[in-house]
């Protein structure tokens, strides 16, 4: 990898901390508060996947279900610390071993049979994304008269307007 790589890395971490952290005091520890997943969970799973497919080869393509599972889980961490989201993002962590087994259905002998947690874990997974972000945003629009009329009238509409025949 080259220098030029990881110095950009490096300095689209700290823009971004910058840009998200405006008008507070600044100090070593809060980038380690804010970017923990990156700076070690994230790599350890580009490690699975780089032992998967640089080292071993083939005879180590169950390397990518653990890799899949913590570079998952590491993104999952790292938007949530970034957002202070962690509410709305625990479901991630319930698809990420669904990432780990359809990287290793993917990349390996293409057994039929791991489609069925994979199918299930991430259905689970979208689920709860769904349910809980509905929560907040309808949460946000409890509090707007204007939107609740808006709605109101939508729906009176609905119900007295005319059925257009086809």
């Amino acid at each position: 990898m080259k220098i030029r790589m990881i110095v950009g890395a490096v300095l689209m971490f700290l823009g971004a901390f910058l840009f998200l952290n405006r008008g507070q005091t600044f100090d070593s520890g809060t980038l380690f508060v804010y970017f923990w997943p990156s700076l070690f969970v994230i790599p350890l799973g580009l490690f699975f996947h780089w032992l998967c497919f640089y080292m071993v080869g083939r005879k180590g393509i169950g390397l990518l279900i653990p890799g899949g599972i913590i570079f998952t889980a590491g993104i999952v961490c790292q938007i949530a610390m970034l957002f202070d989201s962690w509410s709305y993002m625990w479901p991630g962590f319930i698809m990420a071993p669904a990432i780990g087994l359809l990287e290793f259905y993917w990349f390996g002998s293409r057994n039929k049979w791991l489609l069925i947690p994979i199918n299930i874990l991430i259905v689970l997974s979208l689920l709860f994304f769904i349910v809980f972000s509905a929560g907040a945003f309808l949460n946000r629009l409890a509090g707007q008269p204007i939107i609740a009329i808006v709605i109101l009238l939508a729906g009176a509409v609905m119900m007295v307007g005319r059925k257009k025949e086809v």
